[in-house]
């Protein structure tokens, strides 16, 4: 049984399931939720190591949170960094059964 640095599961917070990313899915590309401190390569080796799979590219994207007004008091939500993960053909992840 190979062993999985601790550090792989802080990298990847949470899979994206949206219509956009149930699209990309289709042209081999898994959409993730990452800490936000999160570089491109620390997101490949997590990603290669956790799911077992080869990965060809990664692009990030933060998501600036929106501003909220709720009785008059403003309030905003968090910003968030996500990772569109492109792999290399013959790989797969389905990212409705986990891990």
């Amino acid at each position: 049984m190979k062993t999985i640095d601790p550090r792989h599961y802080d990298v990847i917070v949470a899979p994206v399931v949206t219509e956009k990313a149930t699209v990309a899915s289709e042209h081999n590309k898994v959409v993730f939720k990452v800490a936000s401190k999160a570089t491109k390569p620390q997101i490949k080796e997590a990603v290669e190591k956790l799911f077992d799979v080869k990965v060809k590219s990664v692009n990030t994207l933060v998501r600036k949170g929106k501003t909220k007004v709720f009785r008059g008091q403003f309030g905003s939500q968090s910003d968030v960094k996500r990772a569109i993960v492109t792999l290399e053909e013959g790989h797969r992840i389905d990212v409705t059964t986990g891990l």
